[in-house]
């Protein structure tokens, strides 16, 4: 039983299973967010950053049954339930979040694609310029990238018992590390 998961183990899943680049983008931007929360609770970065790397490796191939062909697949190649919980807690599949790790993956996941619509309304479309007060107006705009489910945003980040504007403030940072990996340094 593999008790871990590491960044090239990762790497190779993303590889495998055919993941488009915008899709891998987000998967950085969740995986820098995830080595963010993992430092602050004073847990594995490594485990946590490679868990968010690899969270929607089975998206592109597998999008009607994502995340349960995720856990599907890593449960059949060894890896420790509580890797494969918080894959399969991400989404909408009943499987609770119990764990930090878990509930961390959750809160940060439908998060990142809202701080990319921020970024990408952005004359520069460089994250490094966006500001906690600039998301808090697009927050409170329901018209802006309406998809995201702001209630479900809200009530993950009370799960992580992290205040909203605390947790989008160290999401942004952590993207805001990657803004080249994640394509979002600006206009090139």
């Amino acid at each position: 039983m593999n008790e871990t998961i590491t960044r090239e183990e990762a790497q190779n899943l993303i590889e495998e299973f055919g993941c488009t680049e915008n899709h891998i983008r987000h998967m950085r931007a969740v995986e820098a967010a995830m080595r963010a929360y993992a430092s602050r609770f004073g847990e594995d970065e490594d485990l946590w950053a490679a868990v968010g790397l690899v969270h929607d490796f089975d998206y592109d191939r597998y999008p009607d049954d994502h995340p349960h062909m995720g856990g599907r697949i890593l449960r059949e190649r060894g890896y420790a339930s509580p890797i494969v919980d918080a894959v399969l807690g991400h989404g909408n599949t009943g499987v609770p979040r119990v764990t930090p790790m878990a509930r961390a993956l959750y809160a940060v996941d439908e998060l990142t694609g809202f701080l990319v619509a921020v970024t990408l309304v952005r004359p520069s479309r460089d994250i490094r310029e966006v500001k906690v007060k600039s998301v808090r107006k697009k927050w409170k705009d329901r018209a802006f990238a309406a998809a995201v489910n702001r209630e479900e945003v809200e009530r993950a980040a009370a799960e992580l018992d992290v205040e909203l504007w605390e947790h989008i403030a160290i999401v942004l940072e952590a993207m805001q590390g990657v803004a080249e990996e994640i394509g979002l340094a600006g206009e090139s």
